[in-house]
């Protein structure tokens, strides 16, 4: 007679020892309640109740595990945190309302004044702003240098620098950092090496493989998948995570149940929406690139980008992510967006649909002209994040602009 197999409602991290990240996407971090539910549960409450005052005071001196307020601890939350943090291979997570909350947790709770950060220029237009004008006003120094520079970055680093903080691929221009260089020299300085994979996920990019310290994602993105929430997660060791969580819970920048819930959905699809995305990316890169009004491709799937052998080497695809320079300036590169009947105008990425924008307007447009030029951010520049829609189909609607400039 077989085993009838017994159901956890914690389900054992021994089932999943050894498993891929594609099975870990569906079944890590499932919390079951007495219901023996298949699906995740969640936990839309603001509070916890207790037996006893007893078990109150201990809950809340931390005497005894178990949740108190979904400000800080919530079953929903806590199962996507488990699940992202298996996905990266780090020990703990820690969800946040944003991905910028993510990053502005980080640097609250691992920085002081006095510190010193070095982060590549090629990150999100307002990671720059948050560093180059807030975290300053609190005597946290921030020098901005390439991505792909190394002489840079070991310029850069002073006996007061912290932290070493980058994008890779970088947005918009999807540079690509050599990670095990930059953790060797940010440990090399008793720093942290911090890497936001919001563009590659766990799925195409493991950072903690290469020596990062902590893995940062704005859940909004690829985790999510469909452009639904706003969320974002900081995942590295237990002792690191303690005091992001610590600041979490004290500042309140908390990731709600109901998003957790929808991210939860998210990565159970994320690895094939992945493979997708790169695998049409690349064919509308090799589109673009032959195009008379385009003046030059940034896609690290392309053999003419000058990251793509470390690429290839860091990440198991190169994303679905990239930008293009048309022949002209602002109004040319206007016209291609304005053309188009079927992507999306947005600044979002890594939706189900693809989506357009004109980063030195949307995304970059708070930069100062000499920050913009320095990061690459031209007029010209047109950033496209692509979707699961039929290839040919994106195609013939970029077409419509392109078209017309070549004539």
């Amino acid at each position: 007679m077989s085993k009838i197999r017994e159901e956890h409602a914690f389900i054992p991290e021994s089932d999943l020892e050894g498993v891929s990240v594609d099975t870990l996407a569906v079944r890590a971090g499932q919390i079951r309640t007495a219901q023996l539910e298949h699906s995740d549960a969640i936990f839309p409450t603001s509070s916890f109740v207790y037996g006893s005052a007893a078990q109150a005071a201990a809950r809340f001196g931390g005497e005894e595990p178990g949740n108190i307020y979904s400000r800080f601890t919530n079953p929903t939350v806590q199962a996507f945190e488990a699940r992202i943090a298996a996905m990266e291979g780090g020990e703990r997570a820690v969800g946040t309302a944003s991905g910028m909350a993510a990053i502005l947790s980080t640097c609250m709770a691992l920085l002081q004044s006095g510190d010193h950060v070095v982060c590549s220029r090629g990150v999100f237009g307002t990671t720059n702003v948050l560093f180059q004008k807030y975290l300053a006003r609190f005597g946290v120094e921030t020098t901005f240098v390439s991505l792909t520079d190394m002489d840079a970055w070991k310029a850069a680093v002073r006996p007061e620098t912290r932290m070493l903080f980058l994008e890779t691929p970088s947005n918009p221009l999807c540079e690509v950092a050599d990670l095990q260089a930059l953790a060797d020299l940010a440990h090399a300085n008793d720093a942290l090496f911090v890497v936001d994979n919001c563009f590659c996920t766990p799925i195409l990019q493991r950072p903690f493989e290469y020596g990062a310290d902590i893995v940062i994602h704005s859940a909004t993105k690829y985790l999510d998948g469909q452009g639904r929430c706003i969320g974002g997660v900081v995942i590295g060791s237990n002792a690191l995570m303690e005091e992001v969580y610590g600041f979490m819970r004290s500042a309140g920048p908390s990731l709600s149940p109901f998003n957790a819930w929808v991210f939860l959905k998210g990565l159970e699809t994320l690895p094939i929406r992945m493979r997708a995305h790169c695998a049409s990316a690349l064919e509308l890169a090799q589109w673009l690139e032959q195009h008379p009004a385009v003046e030059r491709v940034y896609y690290a799937g392309l053999a003419s980008h000058p990251q793509h052998a470390l690429a290839g080497k860091q990440q198991k695809g190169y994303g679905g992510v990239l930008s293009f320079r048309v022949k002209g300036e602002r109004a040319e590169a206007w016209q291609v967006i304005d053309a188009t009947q079927i992507i999306s105008i947005t600044g979002n990425l890594g939706d189900t649909r693809t989506t357009v924008t004109h980063p030195a307007t949307t995304t970059h447009g708070r930069l100062s002209p000499e920050d913009k030029a320095e990061a690459g951010i031209t007029e010209n520049l047109i950033r496209i994040s692509v979707g699961l829609e039929d290839i040919d189909d994106l195609k013939a609607d970029l077409a419509r602009g392109l078209d017309s400039l070549s004539r």
